[in-house]
């Protein structure tokens, strides 16, 4: 639960870093689905981190749909070729995998 724990921290910073981010990118009209779907993933991460904390009995059930959230937010950051972006799919993709563990 540990390593499931602070995947999802460092999801949930990557994510807000990534929004702060994609705000300033002269794009941003291209970016608005993509800024939403990190601002849910950054949301669900710290409420997976909340229920897991406290070994909450609906914990496995946060972390299957987390994981979905983070695997969608994966795949928007993908489609822009910035640094940060593609940064931030890589953290949200091993975030999914550790939520899927959990989940499991």
């Amino acid at each position: 639960m540990d390593s499931c724990i602070e995947e999802c921290l460092r999801c949930l910073r990557a994510c807000e870093e990534c929004i702060k981010a994609c705000l300033q990118e002269p794009d941003i009209q291209a970016r608005v689905k993509c800024i939403q779907t990190l601002n849910d993933c950054a949301e669900i991460c710290g409420q997976a981190t909340q229920y897991m904390s406290r070994n909450s009995e609906f914990s496995s059930q946060l972390c299957g749909l987390c994981a979905t959230i983070c695997d969608q937010c994966a795949m928007e950051c993908e489609s822009f070729q910035d640094k940060h972006c593609q940064e931030c799919a890589q953290i949200c993709r091993k975030c999914a995998e550790e939520c899927r563990k959990m989940a499991s």
